[in-house]
């Protein structure tokens, strides 16, 4: 899976920008033929927000907003939605089917998780994994680039319903990115910078911090 944490209409190109809103706005509009036009083309778009929104609403939030057909929905859950993301007031997909009264999607909907990892731990792991991004991600000094571009940066939560839980996150302006894999309660954290030799490295994310395996320590 490619997690896009892209929110910026800068850090797109024009076409690319105008793609997303046509996504995005078919989504809203309930209107799933236009949607799946996208998503053919941009699979990795399949949980991504509006540019710039404030909703959070991905593709599959919308389905469950509208009420769409089961068909609708095992579509978005092919291309690669994620049932457990959470919208900016922390509902799943899930939860908005059951308060707008489409329960028998909202049972369709329901995150199956196949990784387990104790809910406690999660917001742990997620903090370390956010902080050595922006660690491996600050490399022209002042901010760094994920900061830079307000990037939505992975959840951990999500990595938990794959069937293989691992994500690759690009970084724009980086040349690279990271590798991200959930082995049981830790995560194995690949990264590289294509434009820098030897900048390649390995970390291990437990509830308790980072831990380097192989490459540059942490500063």
């Amino acid at each position: 899976m490619e997690w896009d944490g892209v929110t910026l209409r800068s850090s797109l190109k024009p076409r690319c920008a105008q793609a997303r809103d046509r996504l995005a706005d078919a989504a809203r509009d309930g209107d799933w033929a236009a949607v799946d036009d996208v998503l053919t083309e941009r699979p990795e778009w399949v949980n991504c927000p509006r540019l710039e929104g404030r909703s959070g609403y991905t593709p599959l939030h919308q389905a469950a907003w509208h009420g769409a057909g089961p068909a609708t929905v095992e579509g978005l859950l092919a291309h690669g939605a994620l049932r457990t993301l959470r919208t900016g007031d922390g509902e799943r997909a899930a939860d908005i089917a059951a308060r707008r009264g489409h329960h028998r999607l909202a049972e369709l909907l329901r995150p199956v998780v196949r990784h387990p990892v104790p809910p406690a731990e999660i917001p742990l792991l997620q903090e370390h994994l956010h902080r050595l991004i922006r660690h491996r991600a600050g490399l022209e000094g002042g901010a760094d680039l994920a900061t830079r571009h307000a990037l939505r940066l992975p959840e951990v939560e999500a990595l938990t319903e794959l069937a293989h839980p691992v994500c690759w996150f690009p970084v724009p302006g980086m040349y690279g990115g990271f590798r991200i894999t959930l082995d049981g309660r830790e995560l194995i954290v690949d990264s590289w910078i294509r434009i820098i030799g030897g900048s390649e490295r390995t970390d291990r994310v437990t509830p308790a911090g980072v831990r380097l395996q192989e490459g540059e320590p942490l500063l």
